[in-house]
């Protein structure tokens, strides 16, 4: 994200509001205080907080140090707060100013961190009442997971159910006293019983079969493994209509039971990547039962092949989210459920199921989760499970688990399209920097011309050192070609050079200098003219002219 400077001038005069946040920060910043300041600025409409100017006019650009590294701020950011929130390195006047635009929150959702959802008061930072948080979460209708059961009572619900989710939450909470409550106080205080009665979502959760028969049967989960793409029954089938707690578990043995293993050999060792990851599939299933409508009859299907898993859950995206934003935006349609989840340690970072099923299919080498044939009444997610790259797989374990840990669900998204020759998003270009200094990638060329290639080093682990010679290689001498080829063209009248610019428009006019200079070294063209009227012309390949012997034969 690029901000103009007219734009910037214009923000520092302009007072400081609901849109705009002013930091000092000349020497450094508190980056749990910058957490803080995005999620009230999010909660108020989004914005800019802008690091090295004064709050108080006449502003004045003091430059800061703070966080030398954007990159890593995004990615922290962006880890703590499930949120993508851009941090521009912006220069007025020759001082360095940091600008983190920050998003505004979706319909219907306000973000929190530490579990205050906060807001600001004059120069300071205070929580959002209750009042205000209820004039929100109303935005876009009531949350069904949340509303009441009123023919459900405590005897619906599966002891064991409860316990486990009591254990998962005081270890998630780090607090063991949770672990001493009784299934009352466990209900209570993750608000899944409201004045002893009890929510959809404790249904949902924790539900006996035969409780979710009476009150809620379309909470339920098919299975279906089907080993050829031929329509009719299933090869196995299974359905679970019980609490999620009480399936989780056994759904991911029924899918592990036929996942194969993918080999591939690293000298003298050997790599097996499972067709399905755990991981991936998990998160996967947390999101059918999340996010599904519960309003709409149908159940979540599970439909497991040989090399993809698919699964279909009622009601289409939540209000906001797209299959464009998903890996940014998380729009929880069942809060209420979504919380509990949260506290059983099920949604280890809240909202990032997308984002780390894209991660692993990436660092497995794996097709990206496609949402194709995603409908109004439904949602359509593909896992992929063919390892197409094991090579790939193979550098990425290679960089290490310290930078991998570094990095974001863009870098590894941009990682991956320049493995595969594809273009860039802008959203993409601006994790190209970080990744160069990173090592993971490298940068050809200068200016607009510049091009990024994965790394000597990663062409050494594919076995395809030669690929990377040629890459960086054959692409220069293919622009002198194609400029020396134009000239041919026009023999006669020669090109200027921003006719020349025109041939090769990726590459800026220095950098096309630069080629016209060693030609002309070379001696295949000529410049004739000075200035704005020079012309370059081709050197064009001497006749030679037949000699004749002595005796004039």
């Amino acid at each position: 994200m690029k901000t103009a400077p007219e734009r910037f001038q214009a923000w520092l005069n302009a007072p400081e509001g609901t849109r705009l946040e002013f930091k000092t920060a000349s020497n450094r910043y508190d980056f749990e205080d910058l957490v803080d300041y995005c999620v009230a600025l999010a909660n108020e409409g989004g914005g800019a907080i802008i690091l090295g100017v004064t709050d108080r006019r006449p502003r004045q650009v003091v430059g800061s140090a703070a966080f030398a590294e954007p990159g890593r701020t995004e990615a922290g950011l962006h880890q703590r707060l499930g949120h993508r929130i851009p941090v521009e390195e912006f220069f007025h006047e020759g001082k360095r100013v940091l600008i983190v635009h920050v998003p505004a929150r979706l319909p219907g959702t306000a973000w929190q961190h530490k579990g205050r959802f906060l807001k600001r008061a004059g120069d300071e930072l205070t929580v959002l009442s209750g009042e205000e948080l209820r004039t929100i979460f109303a935005e876009t209708g009531p949350d069904f997971s949340a509303e009441i059961c009123l023919a459900a009572t405590l005897a619906d619900l599966d002891p064991a159910a409860v316990a486990d989710f009591r254990t998962r939450w005081a270890r998630t909470a780090a607090n063991p006293r949770i672990a001493t409550w009784d299934d009352r106080q466990t209900l209570a205080d993750a608000e899944l019983l409201i004045e002893g009665r009890l929510t959809y979502a404790a249904l949902i959760l924790f539900g006996t079969r035969a409780a979710l028969g009476r009150h809620l049967a379309q909470a339920e989960i098919v299975f279906e493994y089907r080993s050829s793409e031929a329509s009719g029954p299933a090869a196995d089938r299974a359905e679970y209509r019980e609490g999620f707690f009480l399936c989780q578990d056994a759904l991911w043995q029924k899918i592990n039971l036929r996942n194969d293993r993918q080999s591939y050999q690293d000298g003298l060792f050997r790599y097996d990547i499972p067709t399905f990851d755990e991981t991936a599939v998990r998160e996967a299933l947390l999101n059918a039962v999340a996010h599904r409508d519960y309003r709409l009859g149908g159940s979540v299907f599970v439909r497991q092949y040989a090399r993809r898993l698919e699964l279909v859950s009622p009601g289409g995206f939540p209000p906001g989210i797209t299959t464009e934003n998903i890996v940014d935006q998380q729009n929880p349609r069942n809060r209420r459920l979504a919380e509990a989840l949260a506290k059983g340690g099920l949604i280890e970072r809240s909202g990032q199921g997308m984002n780390l099923m894209v991660e692993r299919a990436i660092r497995q080498s794996k097709a990206l989760p496609s949402f194709a044939g995603t409908a109004a009444h439904e949602v359509r997610l593909t896992l992929e499970g063919t390892v197409r790259d094991p090579a790939f797989v193979r550098y990425l374990e290679r960089l290490g688990e310290e930078r991998l840990a570094t990095f974001s669900t863009h870098d590894f998204l941009t990682l991956a399209a320049i493995a595969a020759d594809a273009p860039l998003t802008n959203t993409l270009r601006e994790r190209l920097p970080g990744l160069v200094e990173a090592g993971a990638i490298e940068s050809q060329g200068r200016g607009r011309g510049v091009r990024y290639l994965l790394s000597r080093s990663l062409h050494a682990t594919l076995g395809k050192k030669g690929t990377y010679t040629r890459k960086r290689g054959l692409d220069h001498e293919t622009n002198k070609a194609l400029i020396e080829k134009h000239l041919r063209d026009n023999a006669d009248e020669g090109a200027p050079l921003s006719e020349l610019c025109q041939v090769l428009p990726a590459l800026s006019e220095s950098s096309v200098q630069r080629l016209l200079a060693e030609l002309k070294k070379e001696g295949r063209v000529e410049l004739r003219g000075l200035r704005r009227w020079g012309r370059w012309h081709p050197i064009m390949p001497k006749t030679l002219k037949p000699t004749s012997n002595a005796s004039g034969l």
